[in-house]
């Protein structure tokens, strides 16, 4: 078990924390959420010992061990990627070094031998033989190749670095684990294996999380961050809602019949107070109108940005016909003869492990890309707006908000811009703010203003997700579910690829799958997984003629 007591936090003199006191016992995962800025991460910093409260301690139960999700890709960059998830351990993976060293002793005492014979014994309770083959495990579950495990981490792509780190914070059945954004840069099938792992994982978890799916699929409670308090609330982030939205509803309900009370014993105070006959009534209920107090009711500090786009022309039947398209990157060829037709009211979700492939090919359909191979036409009717993953270029401007979306705007009207800016959260000064000094949910929201003031009938997104809250998320979501026109998209958000996708499109090295269904029904058909161990199966063979 883990419990902070009394934590509270101050910069300066605003308090982030405030008297906070919770337990997190075994058994349960806890979904920390809250607004972004509410303190989540610093709350597992906090936990893990990594920061220092003002006031107030965090206690664990003796000789239980806490893992954390470290954040620094690049920190073990010179290690042996088994030997950095072994390290997850600190303990078992000394008594390795140990015994390794009394071990290759030449002049091998007596003394070392008992040393020896300790350190077995403890590697043993360890269930250190284990250990290669379990770390081993926890990388393929994750996705990184058996090949793989033998390279330095620093030899591996970003996203197989991030596995590596996850792989190292699971390692070892830790008693208490700590993660802060874990599916960030995980592809959804990783994700879908971590919440398997978590869901039969017996001891404490504490995740922070913007995934709503994740959320619910994996927790048990879920401490909810607002007002420099944190409330327990039992059940999953669908539960927490539901409850929370219920005791607003119920102290609302609860203040009106109070008020009403209140204006029912005041009328009567004032028509009876001069009455000698009826003084003591009046005064009586002038005690009860005193006790009575109105339940506190504030406002929650989650916003949530209107999203809404909407197609200045209708769409015809021909929206785009993309004929054998191939590319090779930096000698790796991540996109095989891909072929496919849009159709008007197509929502497509371009899923699969290779990240690269689906931005390849969001960039050629855009332009800023030529195939090697093939050729794409985008029908008469269609416009396109594009969110890129990486936006970093179109925030370099030192220019204000304003005048960036106006530039963009069909209608130069800065009320009418500011309407835009408005609905994503920018309003006032806000929309005053320059460009380069915008944070990474800031520019997403941006971005996503741009699309919908653009009018496009297509809308094309890559990541939109990454850097924004949960509630920025749901808008994002449900703008998506209710736009009427075509959509292409990749997002590792598991709800909003489910709820918005008519048809998924899987991109793997040896060509791609197509199919007309939701994404939880293209996971679980049977049809698909064979599919992609054939394409899987053709790679591989592929990767023996070569090296033949």
């Amino acid at each position: 078990m883990i419990s902070a007591n009394g934590i509270t936090l101050r910069f300066g003199k605003k308090a982030l924390f405030e008297d906070v006191s919770i337990k997190f016992t075994e058994g349960n995962c806890y979904g920390v959420i809250g607004a972004n800025g509410a303190g989540k991460s610093t709350f597992l910093k906090i936990l893990s010992g990594q920061l220092e409260p003002t006031r107030g301690n965090v206690t664990i139960t003796p000789g239980q061990r806490l893992s954390v999700l470290e954040q620094d890709q690049n920190k073990y960059d010179r290690e042996v990627v088994l030997d950095a998830v072994m390290q997850g351990n600190a303990r078992l993976f000394e008594i390795m070094r140990l015994k390794d060293e009394i071990y290759a002793k030449v002049d091998f005492t007596d003394a070392d031998g008992e040393r020896a014979a300790v350190l077995e014994n403890e590697f043993a309770e360890m269930n250190g033989w284990e250990a290669e083959s379990d770390a081993a495990s926890l990388l393929n579950g994750l996705g990184v190749e058996t090949e793989k495990h033998g390279l330095f981490v620093g030899d591996l792509s970003g996203s197989d670095k991030v596995k590596v780190l996850l792989a190292r914070a699971l390692f070892g059945n830790p008693d208490i684990l700590l993660m802060d954004e874990p599916t960030n840069n995980l592809d959804l099938l990783a994700i879908s294996w971590l919440e398997e792992w978590l869901i039969n994982f017996n001891n404490t978890v504490i995740v922070v999380s913007h995934d709503r799916y994740f959320l619910n699929k994996v927790c048990t409670a879920i401490a909810d961050v607002d007002y420099n308090r944190i409330q327990l609330y039992a059940g999953n982030y669908d539960f927490w809602y539901e409850s929370s939205q219920l005791m607003i509803r119920q102290m609302k309900e609860a203040n009106r019949k109070k008020e009403e009370k209140i204006k029912e014993l005041q009328e009567f105070i004032q028509r009876f107070s001069a009455n000698a006959s009826k003084s003591k009534q009046a005064t009586s209920r002038k005690r009860a109108l005193e006790k009575i107090e109105l339940d506190e009711i504030r406002p929650s500090s989650r916003k949530y940005p209107y999203i809404d786009f909407r197609p200045d022309r209708e769409i015809g039947n021909d929206v785009l016909t993309v004929d054998n398209i191939s590319k090779t990157v930096n000698g790796v060829k991540v996109l095989d003869h891909v072929s496919f037709t849009l159709n008007k009211g197509d929502k497509v979700a371009f899923v699969g492990s290779g990240e690269l492939a689906k931005t390849t090919l969001f960039k050629i359909l855009m332009g800023e890309l030529e195939p090697d191979e093939g050729s794409y036409k985008w029908g008469v009717t269609t416009s396109q707006a594009y969110f890129p993953r990486d936006n970093s270029e179109e925030f370099r401007q030192d220019i204000r908000i304003y005048d960036w979306l106006q530039s963009y705007s069909p209608v130069k009207d800065i009320t009418y811009v500011r309407g835009f800016l408005g609905r994503m959260l920018f309003a006032g000064e806000d929309g005053e703010k320059k460009l380069t000094v915008l944070s990474g949910g800031e520019r997403v929201r941006c971005m996503l203003s741009k699309m919908m003031i653009s009018g496009a009938n297509v809308l094309i997104l890559d990541e939109p997700t990454n850097h924004l809250d949960m509630e920025s998320i749901t808008a994002l979501n449900q703008g998506l579910i209710k736009f009427p026109s075509v959509v292409l998209f990749a997002c590792r958000d598991h709800q909003l690829t489910e709820t918005t996708a008519n048809r998924i499109i899987e991109l793997l090295p040896g060509g791609m799958i197509d199919k007309m269904s939701t994404y939880d029904e293209y996971l679980a058909s049977d049809e698909m997984a064979m599919k992609r161990q054939v394409y899987t199966a053709f790679e591989n063979e592929e990767d023996e003629e070569e090296e033949a």
